[in-house]
Order: structure tokens, then C-alpha cells, then sequence
């Protein structure tokens, strides 16, 4: 190992192992899933912005420890009271944290990979189709169930990327159905680059993070950022929107309805007044 552990000791939530000029950053809630709090949000704005400044890293591989990539958002939390599952008692939720969490992401000139090791749900999967290059385990799943499973809009992210990927009418269907897809269906249709055994995700991003580490840095980095840009312009149109109706999403029946049927582990019933 040739890390800069000391940049990287503050992560509760993430662990970032630097080797070969490639920094692997891992979301490490294992307990929980790796659902997303509001510390784990936090950790991925900050993470981008520590990794450009880190002379050591040319790539980065991004995944999730144990069987999961990360679970999304904790509906359990949220039926609680709105925003529960991230803000602690009295906080008052600023959905700029996310954005940020998002732009930074796409602002990292260096490479990212993602190791999409287990089920990637919600803002989970907006962050894992952020990345350039994707691996996906052929029995794990992605989609982002804001909508079906809870009742908000897909405000932080899945609307702008979902689209780009996989065009306009897949991704209404997906996003507003809910659908979770498995990883070889998802490279199909263009969502992830790659599938492998799970047992192979890891290494194959690996593989192709330490072949871009060691390519010509400069031109790597430009091209990337360059189409970055068509992502970014999505996101200037797009988010602030989606996330402030994701907001006024929060004040529905519908989203109580939603968070209250998943703890009583029963069949939500919608449009009630």
C-alpha cells in the first residue's frame, strides 16, 4: 500500500484503500445494508474532492462491503418522521448537501469505476451510473424505488442519469414502476458496462482502473470531463426541480402511506385521501 491514510481517517462510513494509483473507496455500513444516512451523504460530497487533491490516485474503483453496493435510502427511518432515515433530531434537511454530493462526483476529472457488487437502490444507484465505467454482479440488482416503494419523486439524481442512459421511455418506466433489474438485463440495455460473477466484480474494475491509471493521464481525464458536460447540463436543467418536487413529495399521503405499509410489512394502499 502506498496510501495517504491519514487524508482518508476521517471516513466513518466509507474506507479508502489506495494501491497502484488506484484508490478503491468502499461504503461500509455492512450492518445496515449500506443504506445511505445522513453521514454517508455527507462522506460522499467530501470523498471527490480529497480524492482529486490526492497526488497518489489516478483512478478510483468505487463499491460496497458485503453482499450489498447499498440499499439506498432507510424507508423504516423515514416513517419515523419525513427525512428521518438522514437528518438527525431538529436538522433541517438542505437537499444542496445532495446536489453537491452529485456535481462533485462529476467534477473528479479522475476515472471512476464502480464495483456494483450486490443491490444498488435509490440515490445507491444514481451514484453507482454517475461513475464512467460500470461492473455489475449478474445476480445483484439496481433501480431506484423512490417512487414505488416510497412515494417520492426520484428528485437526487435519477431523473437526470437514467434517461442519458438508457433513453427517455425506459427510464419513465422504469423510475415510476419501480423496477429492479438484474445485472445481465441491465447491460443489455446499456444501464452497466459489464456484468460478471460476483465473486469477479471486483477484480475486473480493478483491472480496468489500474490499466487507466497507468494510460495518458491528461487525455483520459479531458475526455472524460468533456462528456461530463452533456451530464452536467442535465443537471442544471433537472435537479434543483426534481428535488425541490421530491420535497413537497415528503408532505403527501401517498409517502406516509408508503413508509408506514413497509414497517407494518404489508401492501401500501395509494391515492387515499
Amino acid at each position: 500500500m502506498e496510501a495517504n491514510v491519514s487524508n482518508y481517517a476521517k471516513y466513518e462510513c466509507l474506507t479508502v484503500e489506495v494501491a497502484d494509483k488506484v484508490a478503491t473507496v468502499t461504503l461500509n455500513r455492512p450492518q445496515a445494508r449500506n443504506a445511505i444516512n445522513q453521514k454517508l451523504i455527507r462522506e460522499l460530497r467530501t470523498i471527490w474532492d480529497d480524492l482529486a487533491d490526492d497526488h497518489a490516485v489516478n483512478a478510483v474503483v468505487l463499491t460496497g462491503a458485503g453482499d450489498f453496493f447499498s440499499v439506498g435510502g432507510d424507508v423504516k427511518a423515514m416513517s419515523e418522521r419525513p427525512g428521518g432515515d438522514v437528518l438527525e433530531e431538529g436538522e433541517v434537511h438542505d437537499p444542496m448537501i445532495s446536489r453537491r454530493g452529485v456535481t462533485r462526483q462529476l467534477e473528479l476529472d479522475k476515472p471512476i469505476i464502480a464495483a456494483i457488487n450486490g443491490d444498488a437502490i435509490g440515490l445507491a444507484a444514481t451514484h453507482a451510473l454517475l461513475c464512467d465505467i460500470t461492473v455489475m454482479a449478474e445476480d445483484a440488482r439496481i433501480g431506484d424505488t423512490h417512487v414505488s416503494r416510497v412515494g417520492l419523486v426520484a428528485g437526487d439524481g435519477g431523473t437526470v442519469i437514467w434517461p442519458l442512459l438508457i433513453g427517455i421511455n425506459k427510464a419513465k418506466e422504469f423510475l415510476i414502476r419501480g423496477t429492479l433489474l438484474k445485472g445481465n438485463e441491465a447491460e443489455r440495455i446499456g444501464l452497466v458496462n459489464h456484468v460478471a460473477p460476483r465473486a469477479e466484480v471486483l477484480a475486473k474494475a480493478r483491472a480496468i482502473a489500474v490499466e487507466l491509471a497507468n494510460g495518458p493521464t491528461w487525455a483520459i481525464r479531458w475526455t472524460k470531463l468533456s462528456i461530463n458536460q452533456i451530464v452536467k447540463e442535465r443537471i442544471n436543467m433537472l435537479l434543483e426541480a426534481s428535488m425541490a418536487l421530491e420535497q413537497v413529495t415528503f408532505e403527501t399521503a401517498d409517502h406516509k402511506e408508503a413508509t408506514m405499509s413497509f414497517k407494518e410489512k404489508r401492501k401500501p394502499r395509494f391515492g387515499q385521501a
